[in-house]
């Protein structure tokens, strides 16, 4: 069963920190494209950062360049994403997502809720 569980979410004061983790189970995760998406209120999802399956590229939404970072552990089956300097428009629920580099198959964990607020 492929599954994809975000954890890690929860509420911090801006200038903050939180790193979010997804566990990965049920397929070959070091053949899948991670990624990392967000959605605010009354907003489209949208991309926050994605990590090719071997880890050697990334690619960083303008928002959030300089102040998070996308890493994997192809051994521990997880990706994470390493959140600094957070602002209160950081605020949405985050996405993990996992897509086969060649497929093109994908799919989606359920979200964890950040939220940066004094």
């Amino acid at each position: 069963q492929v599954q994809l569980v975000e954890s890690g979410g929860g509420l911090v004061q801006p200038g903050g920190s939180l790193r979010l983790s997804c566990a990965a189970s049920g397929f070959t995760f070091s053949s899948y494209t991670m990624s990392w998406y967000r959605q605010a209120p009354g907003k489209e999802r949208e991309l926050v950062a994605e990590l090719t399956s071997a880890g050697t590229s990334t690619n960083y939404a303008d928002s959030v360049k300089g102040r998070f970072t996308i890493s994997r552990d192809n051994a521990e089956n997880a990706v994470y994403l390493q959140m600094n300097n957070l602002k209160p428009e950081d605020t949405a629920v985050y996405y993990c997502n996992a897509v086969h580099v060649i497929s093109k198959f994908g799919f989606w964990g359920q979200g964890t809720q950040v939220t940066v607020s004094s």
